[in-house]
């Protein structure tokens, strides 16, 4: 049996809630090539396009962190007695 949150759509596609279903346009050409692929991996195009985009996303998230860490420079090694190191800072001036 089914869980309740679950569709059945014409073709027995099952879908839950959170997934929807979305019409993209593209060019027959790159179609063709992204079905030999997914079928070369041994996915459905659905599954392809989602990973894919994952991936896209996950590499944007990426680039941007990268930019920032670069922004900010390299991380300042902390350790040692916090209290020693004010000392010693306030005994310098």
């Amino acid at each position: 049996m089914l869980p309740d949150m679950t569709t059945i759509t014409s073709g027995n596609t099952v879908y839950t809630p959170p997934v929807a279903k979305v019409m993209i346009s593209m060019p027959d050409d790159l179609l063709d090539r992204l079905d030999a692929q997914a079928r070369a991996n041994r996915e459905t195009r659905s599954g392809f396009l989602r990973r894919l985009a994952e991936r896209e996303l996950q590499s944007g998230e990426a680039r941007r962190r990268k930019e920032i860490e670069d922004l900010l420079g390299p991380p300042v090694p902390l350790g040692g007695d916090a209290a020693k190191l004010i000392r010693e800072d306030r005994e310098s001036h």
